[in-house]
């Protein structure tokens, strides 16, 4: 095992980081930032399912439309909490982020599919944007947390 100096130690394939390691501030800010959108669109959607999804451009849903989307914003605001709780750990605030990430991404496929329907397109269009805004947000800020 050789030392990494400030990244933590370096094991084949991986790089481990310490616990207490100095967290870059803006790559902080960045997944604090995206968590706070994560929060308020999650509570958004488990909390005023209907007039959310108004508000992005989806049609009226049925009770199977409602469920789902109550299910995605308990997914958010489960997935914001647990970025904002890592927020004091490098190593724990980088995993959180690109799980957000990966979801991020699987979103941007989910409402690209939802764009191909005319009775969904303008929402979907919207959807796969502002999922691919935050890809990029969170590919930038994993690329800073992984600085000391």
């Amino acid at each position: 095992m050789a030392s990494g100096g400030s990244r933590g130690q370096r094991y084949p394939g991986r790089t481990v980081f310490r616990r207490g390691e100095k967290i870059d501030p803006l790559g902080r800010q960045a997944a604090l930032g995206l968590a706070a959108g994560r929060l308020a669109a999650g509570a958004g959607a488990l909390l005023a399912t209907r007039p959310a999804l108004r508000a992005i451009g989806f049609p009226e849903p049925g009770a199977t439309g409602w469920s789902l989307a109550k299910v995605l914003g308990a997914r958010d605001l489960t997935m914001g909490g647990l970025t904002v709780a890592a927020r004091e750990d490098r190593a724990a605030l980088r995993a959180a982020t690109f799980i957000a990430t990966a979801l991020d991404a699987a979103d941007v496929i989910a409402f690209g599919l939802a764009a191909g329907d005319p009775e969904t397109r303008r929402a979907g269009a919207a959807g796969a944007a502002t999922a691919a805004a935050a890809v990029v947000g969170g590919i930038w800020a994993l690329h800073r947390l992984g600085r000391a």
